[in-house]
């Protein structure tokens, strides 16, 4: 049975929100009024969430964090589960945190569970926060249940951090020589190439792709911008699509240098959401369909997908997981000794921690890699300009001591 989002005012008329159930919006209000309310407006609890979404937006992940690690804070406390979300909501500094913790605060007033309070907003909560906080509800560990979330979120943020920081570098380098190139083709080669015109030599082949490039910046400008803007926006709608977020997952996975970090910051993600999950007693079948969705790479997401088929016939993880071929064989050899041991949550951890390793290895190694990249690179711009402005100059020497 559908659910709907309500506004409703009281016999005080006070404005009252909530979830009902019923099979339309007409019936849904006609039991609100029966029970003493005057509805104000009935939605399909879908539509409310795509309302509140783009109302709230999405959170950083620090907002995330530091609100589940307070939160589990005071629930341990023994502080009301309203005081505790008026005291996060006075203590944050986050505008949009504010309005969601508000929210949240008036639909669990209103009678609606904390899980289906946060499920209201996607774009804030994803499914594998919701799905553990309704664990945490139903066996009533819901402060353990948010320091994991929360530990969770940490290592994802500083995972995101070091990638970030070991990419930085190189992304410099190569957009100030791009400045660079675009300066001095659209500034410095049109003196020269009054020179090289007045003289009766033929040009070198780096001086004529020069002057083609000056005359393509300064006179369509306009159309290169466009182009550019045109095919990133292509680019980026083809990627939004299924076979384009396949196809792009798929490259990251391959790509030089980049693809090894990628797929073992997959893999660590992968093994710590789902120990995460099946330690906090959420049935595997569950665990599994929330790590597909929650991995950020579509192609190692439907392996998980694959697996789950086959744990659903009762095959177990460990040879689904060496059938698809996408999971490295310390992970499937981890998985098996962990489902033999009864410890598969332990040996997870193991696995994200050897992975975590790994990553933090690779990235530190990162710059040691690219840097003969960018070194070539830069020198081979530097002799394209000096061979293009030069040789001319040369040509033309030779011609006035004949």
């Amino acid at each position: 049975m559908p659910a709907f989002l309500y506004k409703v005012r009281d016999k005080n008329g006070e404005l009252v929100t909530g979830i009902a159930h019923g099979d339309n919006q007409e019936s849904v209000a006609s039991e609100l009024f029966g029970r003493g309310y005057t509805p104000v407006e009935v939605k399909l609890e879908k539509e409310a969430k795509a309302g509140r979404a783009e109302l709230f937006g999405r959170l950083t992940p620090e907002d995330l964090i530091v609100f589940s690690r307070q939160f589990a804070t005071l629930i341990k406390a023994g502080i009301s589960f309203m005081r505790c979300l008026d005291t996060l909501h006075e203590q944050t500094k986050s505008r949009r945190l504010k309005e969601v913790i508000t929210a949240i605060r008036r639909d669990v007033e209103a009678g609606t569970s904390f899980s289906e309070a946060l499920s209201i907003h996607p774009r804030v909560f994803s499914p594998l926060y919701i799905s553990m906080v309704k664990v945490g509800e139903e066996a009533g560990v819901l402060d353990d249940i948010l320091e994991r979330l929360a530990s969770l979120l940490e290592h994802e943020a500083v995972t995101r951090a070091r990638i970030k920081t070991a990419t930085r570098y190189p992304m410099l380098v190569l957009a100030v020589l791009l400045i660079a190139f675009v300066f001095l083709t659209a500034f410095v080669v049109p003196k020269f190439a009054g020179i090289y015109g007045s003289a009766k030599v033929e040009l070198p082949l780096a001086t004529r792709v020069l002057i083609f490039l000056n005359i393509a910046l300064t006179r369509y400008w306009m159309v290169i911008i466009g182009v550019v803007a045109g095919t990133v926006f292509l680019a980026r709608g083809y990627i939004k699509t299924p076979s384009g977020r396949w196809n792009w997952d798929k490259l990251k996975l391959k790509a030089p240098i980049l693809g090894p970090i990628v797929e073992r910051a997959v893999m660590s993600r992968f093994a710590r959401i789902f120990s995460t999950l099946y330690r906090s007693g959420i049935p595997m079948l569950h665990s599994l369909d929330i790590v597909s969705g929650t991995l950020g790479n579509v192609t190692i997401g439907r392996a998980v997908d694959i697996i789950k088929e086959d744990v659903r016939e009762g095959k177990g993880l460990s040879q689904p997981m060496a059938k698809t071929g996408a999971f490295p064989p310390i992970v499937v050899q981890m998985v098996a000794v962990g489902e033999e041991t009864g410890a598969l949550d332990e040996m997870l951890i193991k696995v994200s921690d050897y992975y975590d390793l790994e990553v933090e290895y690779a990235i530190k190694n990162l710059s040691t890699t690219i840097e003969p990249i960018l070194v070539f690179i830069l020198a081979g711009a530097v002799l394209f300009l000096a061979l293009g402005i030069f040789l001319p100059i040369w040509d033309i020497i030779s011609v006035m001591k004949r």
